[in-house]
């Protein structure tokens, strides 16, 4: 098992006691909308405008 995130952080934004953060699955591309509001929160998969998930390409990894 690698010690290496499954998830990235793609954005993040919030103020007192209210966070929203998209989170990106590094193996599928998958986006997903995390909302914490207080003590508590959720979290969902980001649809487009079709209600498709919104997935990003996975960067490529570089060969050094």
């Amino acid at each position: 098992m690698s010690n290496e995130s499954r998830f990235m952080k793609a954005y993040k934004e919030g103020g007192t006691g209210f966070f929203k953060t998209i989170l990106v699955d590094k193996e599928t591309g998958v986006n997903y909308l995390y909302v914490q509001a207080g003590y508590s929160g959720g979290l969902t998969p980001l649809l487009d405008a079709d209600g498709k998930p919104v997935i990003t390409k996975p960067a490529k990894k570089r060969e050094d």
